[in-house]
């Protein structure tokens, strides 16, 4: 009895909540299914699985990128006169936004320095170095041996209607300004360029498509200021160019033919009434022959220029009224500056 107490008394102790009702139906009920499909349709499919996301494409291996030198290019020249080598050597710098430019002359026979004697043998290999910094908008050249600098620069203002150059020399405390500006079509510019420090009018130029005038205050044997006149005009003219050039009562007419293999240009000065020819030749995308000669003179020089390659090139020339022969050599790309 004490047993069944204490049952009857537990069990409403464990019954927690009483709306919890637990209803076992017996097998046949469970099992039957509603045979009105209208009325209890299935339950709708489950959705598909979302598509796999497309393969990543093949990555390419990264590799490290070698530091490029700088490409130089080397000039000699041989004075057959003087006896004497003219070298130069230049290399682009920054991504081709400068230039870096040396040149020296070369002695082997030491005559500058000795008086005919052996001189020093750094100055036989090493004489008369310049050095040079090119840019787009900017150079300096340097005289080391002179211990003289010549600044050169050039510049735009907003709108590129107008423009402005300017050159210094350090030892002189000379140089020059000029003034560019367009007057409304781009191809008609005047130019106003004067001298500092200032000595006389400045000198105008005048820039039209075809040529360009300048106006001049120059003094004369007397010493008197007179205006000096200089022209240029070109126009096309039997499948060439003729070129017409006034200087100081003295006309040039030139007149040019070229084609893929010979340009042939003759020219004349007048009152002088002097002629000469200058003539062209291609042989091949590697050679070329350029000769010229003076009638009233009888001079003449011809130079023959031969290319290796994209990088290599050899010149070499004679000159008869110096009666020097030269050759030059070189080797680099020729690339021009970026802005």
């Amino acid at each position: 009895m004490a047993s069944a107490a204490a049952t009857t008394t537990s069990a409403p102790a464990q019954n927690l909540n009483p709306l919890s009702i637990n209803i076992k139906l017996p097998p046949w009920l469970s099992g039957l299914r509603c045979p009105f499909t209208f009325v209890c349709p299935p339950p709708p499919p489950p959705p598909p699985p979302p598509p796999p996301p497309p393969p990543l494409p093949p990555t390419e291996p990264v590799v490290p990128r070698s530091r490029r030198l700088p490409s130089l290019r080397v000039t000699t020249e041989y004075d057959s006169e003087e006896g004497v080598f003219v070298n130069k050597v230049s290399c682009k710098l920054a991504g081709d936004l400068a230039k870096l430019r040396l040149s020296f002359q070369s002695d082997p026979q030491g005559q500058w320095q000795g008086g005919g004697e052996e001189g020093d043998p750094l100055q036989q290999l090493f004489a008369a170095p310049l050095v040079g910094l090119i840019t787009k908008r900017f150079s300096v050249l340097y005289d080391v041996e002179a211990r003289n600098a010549l600044l050169r620069g050039d510049c735009s203002l907003p709108g590129g209607a107008v423009q402005l150059r300017a050159s210094h020399d350090v030892k002189a405390q000379q140089g020059e300004v000029s003034v560019i500006t367009s007057l409304g079509d781009p191809l008609y510019k005047m130019e106003l360029s004067s001298l500092v420090p200032y000595s006389g009018l400045p000198r105008a130029t005048f820039h039209f498509p075809i040529g360009q005038v300048s106006v001049e205050e120059k003094r004369n044997e007397d010493d008197e200021k007179v205006l000096s006149v200089y022209g240029i005009g070109k126009s096309d003219f039997l499948d060439g160019v003729l070129t017409a050039q006034y200087n100081e009562n003295d006309l040039n007419l030139r007149y040019c033919y070229k084609d893929k293999e010979l340009t042939l240009v003759p020219s004349v000065s007048l009152p002088s009434n002097a002629v000469s020819i200058d003539f062209k030749r291609r042989f091949g995308p590697d050679d070329k022959l350029s000769y010229r000669y003076i009638f009233d003179t009888d001079e003449w020089n011809a130079v023959y220029k031969h290319k290796v390659g994209k990088n290599f090139k050899v010149k070499a020339g004679y000159d008869s009224e110096v009666r020097v022969g030269w050759a030059s050599l070189w080797k680099g790309a020729r690339r021009r500056l970026r802005q």
